[in-house]
């Protein structure tokens, strides 16, 4: 009687344990929209659900790169948002995997016919996206309380510049001439440009050895370290904070950041990026409309309503709004003989510069380029290599990534071996195990109830844990990538191999040995020692408690942002105080490889110490006050007790601990990411768990990737059966 009710239990549980799908009358939007631009959205979305009652539509922000790497993986697994919004470079790969849909097979002739042609994105004679905005591009913003006639040559601007760059009494810079994020190579474009230099040739090859490249180099690394006018450290936040706070006269910035200037108070005007008085040339933006794309996995039933969004959100009346409203230009060609576009002086201004702009290519390349451009460009920055020697570096590293991939590794022998091999492989172990599989069997037959009530538990865990590994394990095996992201196939060991052959992995693996060793001392001192003075029960130890463990309460997240801003050069606590109280001269944290790495160490300790700190503290309270006072009356000193009582009884209670905080730092992926900018500088910075990150999702080597995170498992594998044996954690102290 109780066998149908549980069955019937189990399914609901399980059913709607996994989730719900989403529903066939809602709408999922991916974008990574600024908030000014999010608000129209959800008002526009609002608007767009009144009209039509019956469909919802969510949007949700993601961050650039999270979007992309986030909708490839959903994507192929037939899951994903159903329209994606973005600049149009990330086109070039959706296109090759064929993952979105083709938009001339979507919409008629004249409807595409009524937009800009800038704004329809083909690839491969395919139309993939339908751009709303044009641009995003980069032009000179300027404070006209600070200047009233912009600049309009280089020499102009580096005069400018000097004019406009305030130093006080103490040596510091008050006020800079110019500012912008220029340790990205997107932002050092324009200036390879008005030398003449570009990035790809027509046939997708890279043209980074240039004598225009060395040029520019020598240019940017003169307005620093010459001229003066621009901070020593200089990110997109850091930037955008200074020209708000009216700290800076000039900035290069793109269409996306005006409305916000504008909102802060600041009397900003725009103008054209200034004409290179060497060659003759302007210094030409790239332009890459934002626009969006719709999922190949959205059925027939539901594109009618997808397309019914999408012309809503592309009407003339909606893109008006928000070209208004966060001053970027629209790409309906009715609206260009619109008196409100026309006598807007910030819309007028920007469409000079993206008429005298260069698109950005639409190929998968440029993800190779940047990758190749940028830890040679800021090393040029960081000194450490001229800029003749990083134009060839460049150039070899974009030929050789380019190569990466397009790998198209094909072996069809291993194929066939390694699918006789797991078949023997099977037969062996279930003629090995066989005998425990009859007993299996019959004990299912006896305690069937028992057994039900695990099922759950072990679906999770096969879900979960099994099948995310032998699939990893397979993948590793093959040749999928960008060629081979829909057909790949096994190619036997042949990743594996490219791993071992990879010259950066053993610096990197030394790198990561440092990292790992370096934290879990100070994590298990610090937490020892800190555990030790809580636990003697002085006054306020409740108090300092709850203040020691936020650290590890706060989300790693924030706090490896929040110590990224502590680390800079010229506003940063760490050197203010370093300055101020230890009078010593600051420290650049985040130009050079070694200062980056002592700091991204400094932030994993703050994080890591309370963990370890009150798993010791636990250990500690379990201690028989007995056995201190035995030793007391025999007389022994505090360092006798510390050796033979506290160390022996802590050690099976923290053993475990250091070893799952030694495979946790190993892995820590967010610090180091996150504080020295994805490896900055110059992918020094790197652990192999970043490396390989930067492998998966920038170049789209998913089978060399999967083979280094294999190997990743089998060294912590080995080091945490090897360090257990020795350690003896299992053995008993009494």
């Amino acid at each position: 009687m109780l066998k149908t009710p549980l069955i019937f239990l189990f399914l609901v549980l399980f059913l709607f344990g996994c989730g719900i799908k989403k529903q066939a009358n809602e709408i999922v939007v991916w974008h990574n929209m600024r908030p000014e631009e999010k608000s129209i959205l959800q008002r526009q979305i609002n608007e767009f659900m009144k009209i039509h009652p019956g469909i919802k539509v969510t949007q949700l922000y993601k961050e650039t790169e999270e979007m992309r790497s986030g909708y490839i993986i959903s994507a192929i697994g037939g899951q994903g948002p159903d329209l994606i919004y973005g600049p149009s470079d990330q086109i070039g790969p959706f296109a090759d995997m064929e993952i979105i849909k083709p938009l001339d097979q979507v919409f008629p002739k004249t409807y595409i016919d009524s937009f800009n042609t800038s704004a329809l994105i083909y690839s491969n004679g395919k139309l993939w996206q339908l751009a709303d905005k044009l641009g995003n591009h980069l032009m000179l913003v300027y404070n006209k309380d600070i200047i009233s006639v912009p600049p309009k040559t280089d020499k102009e601007l580096i005069e400018f510049g000097k004019q406009n760059t305030r130093v006080n009494a103490e040596g510091k810079t008050v006020q800079y001439g110019l500012v912008w994020n220029y340790t990205e190579p997107y932002f050092f474009i324009p200036f390879l440009t008005g030398y003449g230099g570009w990035v790809l040739d027509k046939n997708n090859n890279p043209t980074l050895n240039t004598p225009a490249m060395v040029k520019a180099l020598n240019f940017i690394s003169d307005l620093r370290n010459k001229y003066k006018i621009i901070p020593t450290e200089c990110d997109y936040d850091i930037a955008d904070v200074l020209f708000k706070e009216k700290k800076a006269a000039m900035m290069i910035n793109g269409d996306w950041s005006w409305a916000s200037y504008g909102k802060a108070g600041i009397n900003y005007g725009l103008a054209m990026l200034p004409l290179n008085t060497e060659t003759g040339l302007f210094c030409k933006p790239m332009v890459a409309p934002k626009g969006y794309s719709i999922n190949k996995n959205v059925n027939d039933a539901k594109l009618e309503k997808v397309k019914l969004l999408l012309k809503y959100l592309m009407s003339p009346e909606n893109q008006l709004e928000t070209a208004l409203e966060v001053k970027t230009f629209p790409t309906q060609k009715c609206l260009y003989d619109n008196p409100r576009l026309l006598n807007d002086e910030i819309l007028s201004g920007s469409k000079k510069q993206i008429e005298q702009g260069i698109p950005l290519p639409i190929v998968t390349e440029m993800r190779a380029i940047w990758d190749a451009m940028k830890p040679v460009y800021q090393a040029v920055l960081g000194g450490s290599i001229t800029p003749e020697k990083a134009a060839e570096q460049m150039q070899r590293g974009a030929e050789t990534k380019i190569k990466e991939l397009r790998e198209n590794e094909i072996n069809p022998v291993w194929n066939v071996i390694i699918q006789v091999f797991v078949v023997v492989c099977l037969i062996l172990l279930l003629l090995w195990g066989r005998k425990s599989i009859f007993a299996f069997f019959k004990n299912l037959k006896r305690d069937s109830f028992a057994y039900f009530l695990v099922l759950p538990a072990v679906i999770l865990m096969i879900a979960v844990i099994l099948y995310p590994f032998l699939y990893n394990l397979v993948i590793s095996l093959s040749n999928m990538s960008l060629v081979h992201i829909h057909d790949w196939s096994i190619i036997g060991f042949v990743q594996y191999l490219k791993v071992f052959q990879e010259p950066q992995f053993y610096s990197i693996f030394l790198k990561t040995i440092i990292w790992t060793a370096v934290n879990i001392i100070f994590h298990v001192g610090l937490g020892v020692s800190l555990a030790l003075l809580l636990n003697r029960g002085l006054p306020g130890s409740a108090v300092f408690r709850t203040l020691l463990i936020l650290p590890w309460a706060v989300p790693q997240y924030i706090v490896a942002l929040t110590w990224r801003g502590m680390f800079n050069f010229e506003y940063g606590a760490v050197n203010l105080i370093i300055v101020k109280y230890l009078s010593m001269s600051p420290v650049e944290w985040l130009t050079s490889p070694v200062q980056t790495f002592i700091a991204v160490i400094i932030t994993n300790i703050w994080l890591g110490f309370p963990f370890m700190m009150i798993i010791a503290l636990g250990a500690l309270q379990s201690i028989p006050a007995e056995l201190y006072e035995a030793a007391d009356i025999d007389g022994a000193r505090w360092y006798h007790k510390l050796k033979s009582i506290t160390i022996p009884l802590i050690k099976p209670v923290m053993i475990p601990a250091i070893t799952l905080g030694i495979i946790w730092t190993f892995n820590n992926l967010n610090v180091v990411w996150l504080v020295s900018n994805a490896g900055e500088p110059s992918d020094k910075t790197h652990i192999l768990v970043s490396y390989v990150y930067k492998a998966a999702f920038n170049l789209y080597r998913y089978g060399y990737a999967a083979a280094f995170s294999v190997i990743l498992f089998l060294i912590l594998l080995i080091f945490g059966l090897v360090f257990l044996k020795k350690t003896r954690a299992s053995e008993s102290v009494y």
